[in-house]
């Protein structure tokens, strides 16, 4: 963003930068919280993910507010235009990544209370992918580096190839009836990981978008250049 002299409008953009990472080290959090509950079997760090899912809520009604309040007051244009804008697209995807995280903790609150199964080691490498891909988009964000938020599609893929591993490894563990139900929650849990990857790329390819004013989204659904 450009320094303003106008001391008001420099002030809501920087507060709208602090509450977009404030946000962001949240879910961070709730994600990190909620993969040791599954892993630990510990159901009340799990609820404490889940009691945090208020706070992401009130975060993204505040910043979506600050970024009406900027639009409508500031008339912002070049790239305070397409940083307001990353804003309240970006809002959205941190907020739904807020609920997978929520989700991944419902789900290890559910087997923590069954007998134990261990976790596929797919999952381990997934979440471990998830929590490093998260960061390095909020990363990039604070740089305004698009090459890095660019390398984070390669990662996604690498996410997708582990999901479809555990859904192949939880079905075959499915031919043992007494497993059935607990294999069905890792197979959620892995997708609600999967979906954490697909929002992250999000914002990846929004960070490009702010950092450039180009919309790498879609590649492969675009007209052809004229």
């Amino acid at each position: 963003m450009t320094t303003h002299t106008d001391r008001e409008y420099e002030a809501d953009l920087h507060l709208l930068r602090e509450r977009l990472l404030l946000m962001g080290g949240i879910v961070e959090e709730m994600i990190r919280d909620a993969l040791t509950a599954a892993i630990e079997r510990d159901a009340a760090l799990a609820q404490a993910v889940i009691d945090r899912d208020r706070e992401v809520n009130r975060a993204e009604v505040e910043i979506d507010r600050l970024c009406l309040k900027i639009l409508a007051l500031r008339q912002p244009a070049a790239s305070d235009l397409r940083f307001v804008t990353f804003a309240l697209k970006a809002v959205t995807d941190v907020e739904r990544i807020g609920d997978l995280a929520v989700n991944v903790a419902q789900r290890a609150s559910e087997l923590s209370a069954e007998p134990p199964l261990p976790l596929p080691p797919a999952v381990a490498r997934m979440a471990a992918l998830v929590q490093t891909m998260l960061h390095q988009a909020l990363d990039a964000f604070v740089r305004g580096d698009a090459d890095a938020a660019g390398a984070l599609a390669s990662r996604d893929d690498e996410v997708d190839a582990l999901y479809v591993e555990v859904f192949g490894r939880e079905l075959d563990a499915m031919r043992d009836p007494a497993v059935i139900q607990r294999a069905l929650r890792q197979i959620f849990l892995a997708k609600n990981l999967e979906r954490l990857g697909d929002h992250i790329q999000n914002l990846a390819e929004m960070v490009i978008f702010m950092a450039q004013g180009k919309d790498v989204r879609h590649p492969h659904s675009r007209d052809p250049e004229p």
